[in-house]
């Protein structure tokens, strides 16, 4: 049956539950971009440049935090970090909707820096309590939940905006941020397999595992988050030209899903696929989507090939990143997966939407897709020089 490994992921201790609690900790996250965009656009009275200012700030904020926060989780543990995160998402969010601009911008950059690591802490606690041989499960299935907390996060900021105000949609952030840091606090889910904490400490050297081919593999997580961005911007971009606007949500709603499909399918294969083969396809699978003219459905539709790649190349590549890393220096390197995430949306956005302006939604897509595979194709040579598993190395004492 192609449920039955699934089956046996959720009946390995914790796992459920830390997938659970990950889904609904995630959604307040996701719903925080959309939030403060509309806050600062319809409360504040202001332009989408001075909101797009403030993502950015945000933004910066996220790329650098993120990986600091998970070298402390392997240097200090969990729950430190998710104290001082959880405390500093809720100073800011239930005080930043009677900050002036000025002043929200440079909080927005702290609150960033300090944003409550749910993503990369998951990420890295699923490896703990998942054995090896079924991590590309376990990431598959933690894929479709981030796809579900984007499906609801960011249109209940969209509501709340709407109907409540921000004043209180961003009350209500703070409290779901606060609750999902405590949630995880709780749980305290651990950051090493039993193996991995009966091993001697040690004190892994950056130049042992940050090598040329993660750095090539971060570039391709990139690269995917860069063609899929961009693809969001340009479907939207489509609906709203054909006087449709209304339909948006319905079509990235219908876009997530091809993702869930492929990402479940994805687990149940009895062997993986390289993320530089998955997110290559899908930026060539992306290139003639625009070619489509007429009806916007039938873009959509013609944005199911590279859709159903969309959750299996994102989940390759953090299964291929904890194959690569040593469990002492795993949240850090999952910090700078969210880091390469980001730097390829953000990249994107710009890129996309001046394309789009000057010519059109269809040359978006095409210009996404081959910027994807040019990147992957790039990282190519450095990929090849990489061995499947981190090399053994005698650990070097803690007190060194």
């Amino acid at each position: 049956m192609a449920i039955e490994p699934y089956r046996r992921l959720l009946a390995l201790p914790g796992v459920r539950t830390l997938l659970l609690v990950g889904m609904i900790a995630r959604i307040p996250s996701t719903a925080t971009g959309i939030t403060l965009t509309l806050h600062i656009n319809n409360t504040l009275g202001l332009g989408w440049l001075e909101a797009g200012g403030a993502g950015a700030a945000t933004t910066v904020g996220m790329a650098v935090g993120s990986p600091l926060a998970g070298r402390f989780v392997d240097r200090y543990g969990l729950r430190p970090v998710l104290f001082v995160t959880t405390f500093a998402q809720l100073a800011f969010w239930s005080t930043a909707w009677v900050l002036p601009y000025p002043v929200l911008v440079v909080a927005s950059v702290v609150a960033g820096l300090l944003a409550l690591p749910v993503f990369s802490v998951i990420r890295q606690c699923l490896t703990a309590l998942v054995p090896p041989h079924q991590r590309r499960i376990g990431f598959s299935l933690d894929s479709i939940m981030v796809e579900l907390s984007y499906m609801t996060g960011p249109a209940l900021g969209v509501l709340g905006v709407t109907q409540l105000g921000s004043a209180w949609t961003m009350s209500a952030v703070a409290i779901g941020l606060t609750g999902s840091g405590a949630a995880l606090i709780l749980l305290n889910p651990p950051i090493r397999s039993a193996e991995e904490l009966s091993a001697p400490a040690e004190r892994v050297s950056r130049r042992r595992w940050l090598t040329s081919g993660v750095v090539a593999l971060l570039g391709t997580a990139a690269a995917a988050t860069f063609v899929l961005t961009a693809s969001e911007l340009a479907l939207v971009a489509a609906v709203k030209g054909a006087g449709d606007t209304a339909w948006s949500g319905v079509a990235i709603g219908v876009w997530c899903l091809y993702s869930l499909v492929g990402g479940f399918v994805y687990g149940t294969l009895p062997r993986g696929a390289s993320p530089l083969v998955l997110i290559g396809g899908m930026g060539l699978l992306t290139v003639p989507v625009g070619l489509v003219s007429g009806d916007w459905r039938w873009l959509l539709l013609a944005l199911l090939p590279a859709g159903l790649l969309c959750a299996p190349g994102l989940s390759s590549t953090i299964e291929s990143l904890s194959r690569r890393v040593p469990a002492a220096a795993r949240g850090e390197a999952m910090g700078l997966h969210g880091t390469a995430l980001l730097i390829g949306g953000a990249a994107s956005s710009p890129i996309a939407g001046a394309i789009i302006d000057h010519g059109g939604p269809g040359w978006a897509f095409a210009a996404a897709g081959l910027v994807a595979t040019g990147m992957v194709l790039v990282a190519l040579p450095f990929w090849r020089r990489m061995p499947d598993e981190i090399p053994e190395e005698r650990p070097v004492a803690a007190a060194v």
